[in-house]
């Protein structure tokens, strides 16, 4: 299985798979203050809500970005 990267809010976490990522920029463009390939980290979670960020990933054409919903007990 590839590298997977992971960043969440608590409630909402961003799976990112390196291999996947094709750089078609559309998260970038989509939501710029969420993703900028230039900064470490490149995913700033807490610039987008959840729903916001969960419409993006699903334009993700490769894949490499996933999420799932954290289930509190």
């Amino acid at each position: 299985m590839g590298k997977k990267v992971e960043y969440s809010n608590g409630e909402l976490t961003i799976v990112w798979q390196p291999e996947l990522c094709r750089h078609t920029g559309i998260c970038v463009h989509t939501l710029p203050a969420v993703y900028n390939p230039k900064e470490r980290p490149w995913v700033k979670i807490e610039n987008a809500t959840n729903e916001q960020l969960m419409a993006q990933i699903k334009m993700c054409p490769s894949g490499a970005l996933s999420y799932r919903m954290e289930h509190k007990k």
